[in-house]
């Protein structure tokens, strides 16, 4: 594919958060770009106001063969009257997934890759990369204010971006560099097992073949370790020693979080993290690691590491005054009880509110057990009905968030479990019991941070 080619695409739930950085790449470049979604949004309006056209109705007639390329959202199913316009006319169709590998070919690509992590690596890392004038192309797989967005456009031949992978998609880029964050059990509506997994991602790490590629791994994870690494430049971390980088004499406080890096044997000095919990230490790692390969100077790594206070929806705090109100995407067992260990970590002896919105009934199904373990030591857990995924949903599955409180219950009477249906209902509830210096953390991947910011403390009524 010529992308220098293109002068019109039409995009087909320009609304995504994938989607949309495609459309900006287009944008930037010039290229005439129109497209659909079924909501207006606030990322509709801002690619309007940047140039695009976006119809709110999907209907055939939006799509004319004056278009060069039609690109498509995974959510846009292929019985989809835009879809099936594009067909007919014959228009060259690719997803956002096949687009995005056609965009890596362009460029020196770093893959940032695993189960957990992927969004907050990335985002540090171009933070990194931008102090240090390296000057990037970024697409990350949230809004990151120092972006303005989710995407960056950049002059230089460095393309980073966040690989997802669902449905082994990142099999469809080309990069240079990959970054393994971790690997575990998630997406099985599509991958059998954990072993389908790792060898889709070992296919994946394969792809480096060049002495001059790189490969950028947790050595923490069992996973990612036992894996057979490819003839290409290699650099591990953890926070166990007999990593190339390895995080020493980490201290957590309040607000922040302290450790020295040791790189090949030799102290790099104290860096300071301001986002709680090890997880993020390893996404630290991750950035830090590829960001010391390309020899960029310490001091611009470590202020790059201390100016990082989150993404959206990654421990985003919404609110911080009489009560905390934090955001966070969490979706998987393991993410949910890392994000809730880090809550309790940053605000310590504060009473926490675990309000929870499983993602998919596949996933809550077949994650179910891991599921009822990840809210040990959270101090209230409100879970609201599961977000039912259009397109990723088998019909046939069916659990509910009643089912997981019913079990927890079970397993720990003591802890203060809701079970709500509704997220308006869910609301509801968290604004009768929250009090004064209650931290409230919502997670989830649907949409249940949309009551983050609503919720409120409830007028004493005085004597």
């Amino acid at each position: 594919m010529d992308i220098e080619s293109i002068k019109k695409v039409y995009i087909s739930g320009v609304g995504g958060i994938g989607v949309s950085a495609i459309a900006r790449f287009f944008i930037d470049r010039g290229v005439e770009v129109e497209g659909s979604d079924c909501v207006k949004s606030e990322v509709t309006e801002d690619l309007a106001r940047k140039g695009a056209q976006v119809h709110y109705e999907q209907k055939a007639e939006n799509v004319t063969f004056n278009n060069d390329l039609f690109v498509y959202s995974s959510a846009v199913p292929a019985e989809n009257e835009e879809r099936q316009k594009a067909k007919e006319l014959n228009l060259m169709q690719k997803s956002y997934f096949e687009m995005i590998g056609e965009i890596s070919r362009k460029y020196n690509t770093i893959a940032v890759s695993g189960t957990n992590g992927k969004s907050t690596s990335t985002a540090m890392l171009a933070g990194i990369l931008i102090n240090a004038e390296e000057d990037p192309t970024v697409i990350v797989g949230s809004h990151y204010e120092m972006l303005g967005a989710n995407f960056r456009a950049g002059k230089s031949d460095t393309f980073l971006v966040e690989a997802c992978e669902y449905r082994a998609h990142m099999l469809l880029l080309q990069p240079n560099c990959i970054i393994l964050t971790n690997i575990e059990e998630d997406h099985l509506d599509f991958f059998k097992d954990i072993n389908h997994i790792v060898q889709t991602f070992q296919q994946y790490i394969n792809s480096l073949k060049s002495e001059d590629d790189i490969l950028i791994y947790n050595n923490d994870d069992v996973n990612i370790r036992e894996m057979q690494k490819p003839k290409c430049k290699k650099v591990s971390f953890g926070l166990i020693h007999g990593a190339d980088v390895w995080a020493n004499k980490i201290h957590k406080a309040p607000g922040k979080q302290v450790f020295e890096i040791v790189a090949y044997g030799q102290s790099l000095g104290q860096f300071e993290l301001n986002i709680p919990g090890d997880i993020n230490i390893y996404n630290a790692l991750a950035a830090i690691s590829y960001a010391l390969s390309q020899d960029i100077p310490v001091g611009v790594i470590r202020e790059g590491i201390k100016q990082y206070t989150g993404i959206w929806r990654r421990f985003e705090i919404v609110k911080n005054d009489k009560f905390t109100v934090v955001s966070d995407y969490a979706h998987h067992p393991t993410s949910v009880k890392s994000t809730i260990e880090a809550t309790k970590e940053f605000f310590p002896g504060r009473r926490l509110i675990a309000v929870f919105q499983p993602h998919q009934q596949d996933r809550t199904k077949k994650m179910f057990d891991e599921f009822l373990t990840s809210f040990d030591k959270a101090n209230i857990v409100v879970l609201s009905e599961i977000y039912d995924v259009t397109g990723r949903e088998d019909g046939e599955t069916k659990i509910s968030s009643k089912d997981m409180a019913l079990a927890m219950g079970d397993d720990d009477p003591i802890k203060e479990i809701h079970y709500v249906d509704s997220i308006d209902d869910t609301l509801l509830k968290i604004n009768n019991m929250v009090q004064e210096d209650d931290v409230v953390l919502i997670m989830g991947a649907g949409n249940i941070y949309k009551i983050a910011d609503q919720i409120v403390l409830k007028e004493k009524v005085s004597d």
